[in-house]
C-alpha cells in the first residue's frame, strides 16, 4: 500500500513484527562498527533487534531474515551493489546529522518518542544543502571518488581532518559482504 510504514517484515511465509524505530537502526549500526563484538555476535544483535520474536524464528529462515533486514535499512533500494566506498559513521556524525535533520524536521527529532525508520531516513536524505553536515559530506563524497576539492573546501578540509575523515573499522568489504560472511558463520554451527 502506499505511504504504508512497515512494521512487521514476511519471513518463511510468516509476518514477523520489527522495532522500526529509527534509534533501533542506529543501535544496529553502532553494534556493527564495535570492534569488540565478534561477527557472529554482530549477525545475532542485528537480528535480535529488528525481529521482536526472533528467538521463535526458525534457524532456516535467518538468510531471508537478513535479507529482509537490508532491504528494510535500505528502504528496498537495492539498485546498485553498494559497493561505494563508506561516508557516514552515524556515531562520530551524530552531533552534525542530528541538528540538520531536526532542520529539516522542524523539531528537535531525539525528543519525539517513536519514529518510523524510513521517516527519518526521509528527512536525513532531505537536508539542506547548506548544513555543516551536508558540506563535510560533500567533501567526504570527492574525496572517495578522487576529486579535486575547490580551495574553500580544501582549506576547511586541513582545519578540520578529524571531521572530515570517516573513522571505522577496516573497510575491506562493503557491510553486506560482512554481514553474508557472520550470516554463514552462524548457521555453520
Amino acid at each position: 500500500m502506499i505511504g504504508a510504514l512497515p512494521t512487521s517484515l514476511e519471513v518463511g511465509g510468516k509476518d514477523w513484527e520489527i522495532r522500526s524505530d529509527y534509534r533501533n537502526i542506529l543501535t544496529i549500526f553502532e553494534a556493527l562498527e564495535d570492534n569488540e563484538l565478534s561477527d557472529q555476535e554482530k549477525l545475532y544483535v542485528t537480528l535480535l533487534r529488528l525481529y521482536v520474536d526472533f528467538n521463535s524464528m526458525p534457524k532456516e529462515c535467518y538468510q531471508e531474515a537478513y535479507e529482509k533486514v537490508m532491504q528494510f535499512i535500505e528502504c528496498h533500494d537495492r539498485s546498485d551493489d553498494k559497493k561505494n566506498p563508506k561516508l557516514i559513521n552515524w556515531q562520530k556524525d551524530e552531533q552534525m546529522i542530528f541538528p540538520a535533520i531536526n532542520a529539516v524536521a522542524g523539531c528537535e527529532v531525539r525528543a519525539i518518542e517513536y519514529m518510523h525508520w524510513w521517516t527519518f531516513l526521509g528527512y536525513f536524505e532531505s537536508v539542506d544543502n547548506e548544513s555543516l553536515w551536508s558540506f563535510v559530506l560533500s567533501i567526504r563524497q570527492k574525496r572517495a571518488k578522487g576529486k579535486k576539492l575547490e580551495k574553500y573546501e580544501q582549506e576547511f578540509y586541513s582545519k578540520n581532518i578529524a571531521l572530515c575523515e570517516v573513522q571505522t573499522m577496516a573497510q575491506k568489504k562493503s557491510a553486506e559482504d560482512e554481514l553474508n560472511d557472520m550470516f554463514e558463520m552462524l548457521t555453520q554451527e
